[in-house]
């Protein structure tokens, strides 16, 4: 199983994005969350096609804190239901990786 993961997480603005991402950072739920603003999302919500403006939240973290950090996510996040995906990094810079793990409480 690998160790480590990236997490993806839309928010609807900026302000939004910097509160969620200080929080996760502050917790050391993530050792680093990347705001990307600016992002169009096409999708499927009550039964019509709905078109927003959004921030992408790119937040890296290790897999054992997965239930930690969505829990977190979810009692801050103003969706009803918010994007919280999560993917493995399978191969990584060995520094950079110490370093999640460094910053993440191991």
């Amino acid at each position: 199983m690998e160790e480590y993961i990236v997490v993806f997480c839309t928010v609807p603005d900026e302000k939004t994005g910097q509160d969620l991402a200080a929080k996760l950072v502050e917790e050391r739920l993530a050792a680093c969350v990347n705001l990307n603003g600016g992002i169009t999302s096409f999708y499927w919500w009550q039964d019509k096609i709905e078109k927003d403006s959004e921030n992408l939240l790119i937040i890296k973290t290790r897999r054992e804190l997965f239930p930690e950090l969505e829990a977190k996510i979810r009692s801050l996040h103003p969706y009803q239901v918010p994007e919280i995906i999560a993917l493995p990094i399978l191969q990584g810079h060995p520094p950079y990786l110490d370093w999640i793990r460094a910053e993440t409480g191991q």
